[in-house]
């Protein structure tokens, strides 16, 4: 049996989320899919055929086909009780192309295999399309880039993944340029082990990204490690909602002068280097640190068909990005993954 990733301890300090799949039994696999099932054949329907309902107009669907995916981290209550195999059959009702896993381990579900988890995904239509992996630790036998490079290869490899990346930030050696320098010879490391593979290595955002360099305070961070690090090696998976936090946090420098930006331009003059995006939602509320709300997708204010219509029309662009639904704590997992399949299946573009 193979070695499983682990929590990344630096992020599980910093921002108190992604300990995966460590979570006890609780209801039985019976009682919850009981549960899920009623609303699930419904609005499968709707997945499937979508546009109907809360579609802005008639216009070619927004998120082009096969590329829905979801964070399993949303769903990580679940496959610890009932295990990988339930989930897949769940999501494959609500219309989900494409899983991103953050971890592979199944708690109280019991073990399973690299080889057995990659029959069950495709078993049931969904194409593993990347996993988040710890960038270090100080534990020298941790499952992370750092300290078990070929492991977290070898695993991804496994599961044929395209795409094996990190969730963590690139504060490993401080916050000044020269730090995000060095943090970023790592990453274009693992990125050239990663291409040798045959898959993309990628760094997932938080709104930290776009703070100021400690040493130059007119310096954001996010474009010292796009500036770093090789195009061809290096990629990044967009968070939309903490990309968003982020320009609420940053846009003026630690000096007060205004330093505004679009997350939506980071990617459009560089959508070559965005394969994967993170999809959450959020309300808007200035009077909080992070001024919005996380909500499922769909029920907040961040504008997704204009996010992905902006993408998606550049010319081969269509289908060179994977759209990943996300929530980092939903008040009812299924319900959210359900939500998010039938919000963004309705989008249309502006006739």
């Amino acid at each position: 049996m193979s070695r499983f990733s682990q929590p990344d301890p630096e992020l599980t300090h910093r921002i108190g989320r992604r300990g995966m799949l460590g979570v006890a039994a609780g209801a039985t696999a019976a009682a919850l899919l009981g549960a899920a099932a009623g609303p699930a054949t419904a609005t499968t329907q709707t997945a499937a055929a979508p546009g109907t309902a809360g579609a802005p107009g008639r216009g070619r669907p927004v998120l082009p086909p096969g590329r829905l995916g979801i964070q399993l981290y949303s769903l990580r209550d679940k496959v610890s009780t009932l295990g990988f195999g339930p989930v897949f059959a769940e999501l494959e009702r609500y219309g989900y192309d494409e899983v991103e896993f953050a971890g592979y381990t199944q708690g109280s579900a019991g073990p399973i295999t690299l080889a057995q988890l990659k029959r069950l995904a495709r078993s049931h239509g969904l194409n593993p399309i990347g996993s988040h992996v710890g960038y270090y630790s100080g534990d020298p036998d941790a499952y992370t880039f750092a300290t078990n490079l070929t492991k977290v290869l070898d695993d991804a490899q496994a599961l044929g993944l395209k795409h094996i990346g990190t969730a963590s930030n690139p504060f490993r050696y401080g916050s000044t340029v020269d730090a995000w320098k060095r943090a970023a010879e790592d990453f274009n490391t693992y990125g050239a082990a990663a291409r040798a593979r045959g898959m993309k290595f990628y760094q997932h955002n938080h709104s930290e990204e776009f703070s100021f360099a400690a040493d130059k305070p007119h310096v954001r961070l996010y474009d010292v490690l796009l500036a770093e690090t090789d195009p061809d090696l290096v990629y990044l998976e967009m968070d939309i909602y903490w990309a968003y936090v982020g320009q609420f946090r940053f846009s003026r420098r630690p000096d007060g002068t205004p330093a505004p930006f679009d997350p939506l331009d980071y990617v459009l003059k560089r959508p070559h280097r965005y394969p994967l995006f993170h999809v959450k939602d959020g309300v808007s509320d200035p009077s909080t640190q992070h001024g919005y709300r996380m909500v499922d997708v769909g029920d907040g204010d961040i504008d997704y068909r204009r996010f992905l219509s902006a993408v998606t029309r550049l010319r081969g662009e269509r289908f060179a990005h994977h759209w990943q639904a996300e929530h980092d704590n939903p008040a009812e997992s299924f319900t959210f993954a359900r939500k998010s399949s039938e919000h963004l299946h309705s989008l249309r573009e502006k006739c």
